[in-house]
């Protein structure tokens, strides 16, 4: 499993960057779940780290708007981000995903195709009323992304293991290998969730809270990345 730390700054970055996240990952929380953060702040936070790992870019909690979502996700990859995390908030059909992931992708690829497009469902996606996330590997398959992933849409405590458990994830992960896509999990997720990850095998696990020390608004710690990489 490879190890995403969100920051929020380049003073985060580098303390991800030092305690050894393999994927830095460059997000706004006080835009939402997956919140777009400023192309110049993804621009100093490669520079923070000298390029020395994948920078990651959430361009935000998308509603149907595969125009703005293209856009957003142009300048991600402009900006310098390798990975471009798109979260489909307010999408809720099939035909509706397909068409954001598929323009996203495009404008992506067409820039650089060596850049990756993460599609992000939503555990909680009932009370959100999003797209069912066990529909977005066949779908993120037809559209080209890379990754499929899924994350908690409102951050208020309660994790992805309370609106997917053990079983309903390890199928979500086996379908998404099983389209040849890399998977990711995210949502609230803490220390004590380890032993149940390494069962899952997802290809990557995203946190910012659990290295913050359990409050997302905090600021990311050297030690606690160091002490999470140690125990995966």
């Amino acid at each position: 499993m490879k190890l995403l730390i969100s920051p929020i700054n380049p003073e985060e970055a580098i303390a991800a960057y030092e305690g050894g996240a393999d994927i830095v990952d460059v997000k706004n929380p006080k835009e939402g779940s997956l919140g777009a953060n400023f192309p110049w702040i993804i621009k100093s936070v490669k520079e923070s780290i000298n390029s020395g790992k994948p920078i990651s870019a959430t361009i935000g909690d998308f509603n149907f708007k595969p125009g703005t979502a293209s856009l957003a996700a142009l300048g991600a990859a402009v900006a310098g981000a390798q990975y471009i995390k798109v979260g489909l908030y307010d999408v809720q059909t099939e035909e509706q995903a397909l068409e954001m992931l598929t323009n996203i992708t495009r404008a992506v690829k067409d820039y650089d195709p060596t850049k990756k497009v993460v599609a992000s469902g939503y555990s909680d996606y009932e009370r959100i009323n999003s797209i069912n996330p066990h529909l977005l590997p066949e779908i993120g398959a037809k559209a080209g992304v890379d990754v499929v992933m899924v994350d908690t849409g409102i951050k208020d405590g309660r994790s992805t293991f309370e609106f997917m458990d053990e079983e309903e994830l390890t199928k979500f992960t086996s379908a998404i290998r099983a389209v040849g896509l890399e998977s990711a999990l995210a949502g609230t997720l803490k220390f004590e969730d380890l032993p149940v990850l390494k069962r899952i095998q997802p290809d990557i696990i995203g946190v910012r809270g659990m290295v913050c020390g359990g409050d997302r608004t905090s600021c990311i710690k050297a030690e606690l990345v160091d002490k999470l990489k140690n125990e995966m």
